[in-house]
């Protein structure tokens, strides 16, 4: 798969599907052991879904009618990927905001990357991307509306599927959507579709939603899946972010994971010059290095989206801010199960 394949949208649906079924569901079942709990445990929280209520999302996804009328959607992980407590996720989000030492960064922030795994594994290198953007959100500008890219593990679809209704209630409150930034998107292309049913539980967006609340309270949101790998979608999807720039103040935060792999030492050194391609913001090298058996990001297309737009409006490099993996903080996955974690943040000088 090269650049050129990926500009000119050659990376058709019917590579998408086989890719689909050989890599990312078995990849989704690797992310599936991230979740609260550590190794050692039996992992995850079992039961229902904190606060849902099953409405018109109907088996594709939770929605809760308010009184008003008002239609509230139900990120899906509380109790799984994070604690479905409002007291306990918010000291631990918090906590890992605090701990963050990152240097000022620059400019203003446009783009991020920040993993989606279970807390107790990503949380601690996911706070290093929100404390930068908290703090240059007080220092320079704060967003207008906060952009959250992922990608379904679940199902194979065209295009960029954006999440409607009122809010997206998490157990730290209600995260308000931008549905005229979500308008807006969804006019300029019929590959981006205003769709809910596509979200299903899928977990990549949503994951960064209590993050968001945390470093920059009361932000609008859009929330968008990509379903599949082809150019189209991702140049398509770039120039409305582009045109939706013009219009309001937005941050895109792409949601991925890194390398997943048994072996430690090759999740480690291949998370470096990953990470190396991403700060000089090398997009065909992403794109050379990527393959079917070995996703250096598993959400490639939030990835390749984000450093696309951020190049767009002015930015030459990108901050990698931190990086670990799980075989870092829980050494006993090594030779079983290790998975990569990057914070990185890209900014531009007005």
């Amino acid at each position: 798969m090269t650049a050129e394949q990926f500009e000119s949208g050659e990376v058709i649906m019917k590579r998408f599907l086989v890719l689909m079924f050989l890599v990312c569901m078995p990849f989704f079942a690797a992310c599936s052991r991230d979740k609260v709990n550590p190794p050692g445990s039996n992992g995850i929280e079992r039961g229902s879904i904190a606060g849902s209520v099953a409405g018109d999302g109907g088996k594709e996804g939770e929605t809760m009618k308010s009184t008003t009328g008002r239609v509230l959607r139900t990120a899906h992980g509380g109790g799984r990927w994070f604690p479905g407590e409002s007291k306990r996720l918010g000291a631990m989000v918090n906590d890992f905001i605090k701990r963050a030492d990152v240097p000022e960064v620059k400019g203003r922030i446009i783009g991020a990357i920040a993993p989606h795994a279970g807390y107790v594994y990503s949380g601690k290198v996911a706070g290093y991307t929100f404390k930068a953007i908290q703090d240059n959100a007080a220092r320079v500008k704060a967003p207008e509306t906060v952009v959250v890219l992922g990608f379904s593990h679940r199902m194979g679809f065209r295009g960029v599927a954006l999440m409607d209704g009122d809010a997206l209630v998490t157990p730290m409150g209600e995260a308000q959507i931008d549905m005229e930034a979500t308008r807006l998107l969804a006019a300029s292309s019929k590959r981006i579709i205003v769709d809910y049913s596509l979200h299903g539980e899928e977990h990549s967006a949503e994951n960064e939603v209590p993050f968001v609340q945390a470093a920059l309270p009361g932000v609008k949101i859009v929330v968008g899946l990509f379903g599949d790998h082809d150019g189209q979608s991702l140049n398509d999807l770039v120039m409305a972010l582009s045109e939706l720039a013009k219009k309001k103040r937005i941050l895109v935060i792409a949601s991925t994971d890194m390398l997943h792999d048994v072996n430690y030492e090759l999740v480690a050194k291949t998370d470096k010059i990953t990470l190396e391609k991403l700060a000089a913001m090398d997009m065909d090298g992403l794109i050379k290095a990527w393959s079917m058996d070995k996703q250096i990001f598993c959400g490639l297309m939030p990835v390749l989206a984000v450093m696309k737009f951020a190049g767009l409006q002015g930015c030459k490099t990108a901050e990698v801010l931190h990086y670990r993996n799980s075989g870092d903080d829980f050494p006993e996955s090594r030779g079983n199960w290790v998975v990569g974690y990057g914070a990185a943040v890209f900014a531009v000088h007005e």
